[in-house]
């Protein structure tokens, strides 16, 4: 599989079913396909494909589930059929009719792509258009052109497609009844390519995809031939002879999306016109689904902060939120035993999911009534510890009270605070960065995904990591919730980064799951990975407008870490490691604060101490 193929499957679980195989013929037994265009309101017509049962008739009418994406609708062809339909095989034979769309600029629709599409709120003329407008044509059209439909129509989509999911929900389309924006993006200065406003190296190579404009409508990918041939698969090390990223230009000087990344450093008009969430007003019509997973290295942020601020905005709205045990979309399709890394959670997750969540939402709003009483709870929530569903009538959970942890100058994590003041020091050095993971081989492709439930013990046992945890556990202890970080730190230098890891050590008789991917791996002591967030200290104070850190002053550095549901289990231990660096994960941080760091040069990349107070704390949310 090239680097392409590659890519693209990670990128969009749809694409995955949509290849078609020759040996299941069951989309092609049950449903008749149709290509059309769509005009939208402008005048730009937008290719659609159309799958309708082929029961289909006055009598038997079809709600419609439909997926607009910025990854292809293949197959291309009215006689070509792809292996599945819609989120699930089970949701495909209940009988919907399922429709794909190619967004603005996208493979076969005319238009120029524009990455995150700026809502506009007020639109005042045809010409005025985004992803909101474009839903509203589009099922305007459907509606009133697609035969043996019921006037019901829900729109779902896993990354990319969920942010357009989101982004469809502020059509205010009457029709649309249903809708689960899935891993969706809300803004990419925190989500995919930026956590904090801090750059995701990570994402380097996927530049071309979001980067490069089509010629003309196409079936094909058009940005192969400017995918970067690294020559190695060892990431760690290209991104180490890469240098500062004023480097990349060699790559991208054409590519217009890391040029608008590079011109932008900091959270200003540009990246704020493109996030979501401030354009939900409490108008709310349309049932949300949000799904997420635990363990999304790309999206994790968007479906717990989409929730929360469609929550706080319309109280009253059937707004629900769903999180499992998953890697980025993982819950489309079954593997079986549900794993990620090397932590076994069980058995068909992601098909009780689909059968028992995902199929009775859209049953309830889109076939049958469509009032509040779905029977299913306002939170269906994994606890990765105890690895079972927990549902909800609110999340963040009502009856979690909020509990500080200290970052002890011994190494302790207690929940008292230090008598006397202390501190820990390390020195960070962005030529020899920590590691990210142990696996260097998935620091080449498009984002890694392992990393989120990895073993943390490679980089606890280097001296440029700080390492604190509880004492063993004589009882379980489930965070439940959301967490922030409140470090007390003080540096050599003008800038940094603060990596922070909320970890669960488990005990040295743990044994080894029987389907352990990596054999020289034990779980015996394994220091399971349970969140991590960064925070580059320039943005302490305001996204907007960055500052120097004063070398030698003790400063407050507080972040949000994304919410949790782990249970500690007695015999365990909870750790916290504070690094300034994660790489290639992470962009390095000169350490010397420069204007833009996107034009660092190798000259500001320096040595720094760092110190972290004991009146550091983490505050977690405790469920009793």
């Amino acid at each position: 599989m090239n680097r392409l193929k590659l890519i693209v499957a990670l990128l969009s679980f749809a694409l995955a079913s949509a290849q078609v195989a020759a040996q299941n013929t069951y989309v092609k037994d049950n449903y008749t396909k149709t290509d059309t265009y769509i005009t939208m309101r402008d005048g730009v017509k937008l290719f659609t494909s159309i799958y309708v049962p082929k029961n289909a008739s006055a009598q038997q009418k079809y709600p419609i589930m439909m997926q607009r994406t910025c990854y292809s609708v293949a197959p291309y062809g009215a006689d070509k059929y792809p292996n599945r339909l819609g989120p699930s095989t089970t949701m495909m034979k209940e009988g919907y009719i399922f429709v794909y769309q190619d967004v603005r600029g996208r493979y076969k629709s005319e238009g120029t792509f524009t990455n995150m599409t700026p809502v506009i709120d007020n639109k005042k003329a045809k010409t005025d258009v985004d992803e909101g407008s474009d839903t509203y044509d589009t099922i305007d059209w459907l509606i009133k052109n697609v035969a043996n439909n019921n006037g019901n129509v829900g729109q779902w989509g896993i990354s990319y497609p969920g942010f357009y999911t989101a982004a469809g929900i502020l059509s205010n389309h009457p029709a649309l009844k249903a809708s689960s924006p899935q891993a969706p993006i809300s803004d990419f200065f925190f989500d995919d390519f930026h956590h904090n406003g801090a750059f995701l190296q990570s994402y380097f190579f996927t530049f071309p995809v979001f980067g490069v404009q089509k010629k003309d409508t196409t079936t094909t990918a058009w940005y192969n031939n400017q995918m970067i041939r690294t020559g190695t698969r060892d990431g760690y090390q290209f991104g180490l002879d890469l240098g500062p990223l004023s480097n990349a230009d060699k790559y991208y000087k054409d590519n217009f999306f890391w040029q608008e990344t590079v011109n932008h450093p900091s959270y200003d008009e540009f990246w704020q016109k493109r996030g979501l969430l401030k354009h939900y007003q409490p108008n709310l019509k349309t049932a949300v689904m949000t799904v997420g997973g635990w363990f999304d290295a790309e999206d994790l942020s968007g479906p717990l902060n989409i929730y929360k601020t469609i929550e706080k905005k319309n109280p009253n709205a059937y707004n629900t939120i769903v999180m499992g045990p998953f890697g980025h979309g993982r819950w489309s399709s079954e593997t079986g035993h549900t794993m990620h890394s090397n932590v076994y959670f069980g058995d068909s997750i992601a098909t009780f999911y689909q059968k028992e969540i995902e199929s009775k939402f859209f049953s309830h709003f889109l076939k049958g009534n469509g009032d509040k009483n779905s029977n299913l709870p306002e939170a269906y929530m994994f606890d990765t510890g105890l690895k079972q569903w927990n549902k909800f009538d609110q999340w963040p959970a009502a009856k979690a009270t909020k509990q500080k942890l200290f970052l002890g100058a011994d190494g302790k994590l207690t929940f008292s605070q230090a008598k006397t003041a202390g501190s820990v020091s390390y020195v960070s050095d962005p030529m020899k960065p920590v590691p990210y993971t142990e696996d260097i081989t998935t620091s080449t492709g498009f984002t890694p995904h392992n990393y989120m439930s990895e073993d943390q013990r490679f980089a606890g046992r280097r001296t440029d990591v700080l390492v604190f945890q509880t004492d063993v556990l004589t009882e379980d202890i489930t965070l439940g919730g959301e967490i922030m970080s409140h470090l007390k730190i003080a540096t050599t230098g003008s800038d940094a980064d603060f990596f922070v890891k909320l970890i669960d050590v488990y005990p040295a008789d743990e044994p080894n799951n029987p389907y352990m991917p990596n054999k020289n791996i034990t779980l015996s002591n394994y220091w399971q990975m349970v969140r991590s967030e960064i925070m580059p200290a320039r943005f302490r104070n305001s996204f907007e407008k960055p500052e120097p850190l004063v070398s030698g002053k003790k400063t407050d550095v507080n972040f949000r870490l994304q919410d949790v549901l782990h249970t500690f289990k007695k015999g365990h231990r909870i750790m916290i490691q504070v690094q300034s660096t994660a790489f290639p994960l992470f962009a390095r941080n000169p350490q010397k604060f420069v204007a833009n760091p996107y034009k660092a040069t190798q000259a500001d990349y320096i040595k720094a101490t760092q110190t972290v107070f004991n009146d550091s704390f983490i505050e977690v949310d405790v469920i009793k």
